[in-house]
């Protein structure tokens, strides 16, 4: 297909009406040079702060090179979308609470991967009726896709020191969505500048030192990646620093000044649901394998599976006060097929009854 320059400019300014259409909160269209993102990332692999994922060290240069990863693709359409599921910003208040369970406000509703991925191609084909056929392919968190050097370099953002993304008006509590094509767009010429200056809120806050310096996590350090994307036991000298926090980790974002922007996300998808909202921790210990799946179909948490969630609940039980209803919920455990499980579970036991007892 052959567009005049006209064309591409006029068909640029339709999609953004679409992706306005749409929901999307950004749309952009992305430079592809990737360099210095690839290097960093380089940089970032030697220091082996990947941890377990191995699968940040394949692929060679695709991520870098999105023509590598799919044959004939000249532009890539960048999209932004809101997750930030509370009317009111309440994180702390479950972080404050020992007793209560932190999920990673991404995580409380409906898994993002489907979502995004149908709401990308439904910009894909509305492109499609306006222009006719075309090459064109969508990722969501799905594919060795710079996601965010790609956003950044659309004008959706800057990378901040925390490493996510940050937009001037919206904050960082967005997903990213991409569409490689094989049309010639014109890349975006408003990129944003990094407007994090001397502000070290994020490496302060971050409970496990895990930002180890501006723009560089040690994700072996991570509670998102521990709680997360790491199979085996947790290490024992992070665990304390966990908190209450069972799937992933916020706190970097909280702190971020730029997040005192952020609105609720008009994608009702990821309010969150009943059984995870203010959820205590021991009644989340207690969920069968049977009720774990039941109770997060459709989630992104149902993908760390039972016993991992069984491990990240025994340890935020041992960052509690041990009530006789937590000893009792851990001493059940005691015996549990899984000894990664068993692990945390005895120190949980261990660590809780050691602590001195206030007589109230």
């Amino acid at each position: 297909m052959t567009l005049t320059p006209e064309e591409i400019v006029e068909l640029q300014t339709k999609i953004q009406t679409i992706a306005d259409e749409l929901a999307f909160d950004g749309v952009g269209f992305a430079r592809l040079d990737l360099s210095e993102h690839q290097a960093h990332l380089n940089r970032w692999l030697a220091k082996g702060y990947h941890g377990g994922m191995s699968y940040m060290a394949r692929h060679g240069t695709k991520r870098s090179h999105p023509n590598q990863l799919v044959d004939n693709t000249i532009s890539v359409i960048s999209v932004r979308l809101n997750y930030w599921p509370e009317a009111e910003r309440t994180p702390s208040v479950a972080l404050d609470d020992p007793e209560q369970a932190y999920i990673s406000r991404y995580a409380l509703g409906r898994d993002y991967h489907k979502l995004l991925r149908k709401r990308l191609k439904q910009l894909a084909m509305r492109i499609s009726d306006l222009i006719g056929p075309y090459q064109y392919r969508v990722f969501t968190d799905s594919a060795p896709v710079l996601e965010k050097a790609l956003a950044a370099n659309a004008g959706l953002g800057w990378i901040g020191k925390h490493s996510n993304l940050i937009h001037p008006k919206t904050g960082s509590y967005f997903f990213l969505g991409e569409i490689f094509t094989d049309l010639p767009f014109v890349p975006s010429d408003e990129v944003i500048s990094n407007h994090c200056g001397q502000c070290s809120a994020c490496l302060d806050a971050c409970p496990t030192g895990a930002i180890v310096a501006p723009y560089q996590v040690d994700a072996r350090r991570c509670i998102s990646y521990l709680t997360i994307e790491h199979f085996g036991p947790i290490p024992e000298p992070l665990r304390a620093m966990m908190g209450n926090r069972i799937y992933g980790c916020d706190d970097c974002q909280i702190v971020c000044p730029w997040n005192r922007f952020t609105n609720q996300t008009e994608t009702r998808e990821f309010y969150p649901r009943d059984a995870l909202a203010q959820a205590r921790l021991v009644a989340l210990f207690h969920w069968s394998e049977d009720t774990f799946l039941s109770q997060t179909e459709g989630a992104a948490i149902r993908r760390i599976g039972h016993d991992r969630w069984l491990r990240n609940i025994a340890i935020a039980l041992g960052n509690g006060s041990g009530s006789p209803e937590v000893i009792k919920a851990l001493r059940r455990q005691q015996a549990h097929a899984s000894s990664m499980v068993r692990d945390a579970v005895n120190w949980a036991l261990g660590r809780l009854l050691m602590q001195p007892r206030v007589v109230k």
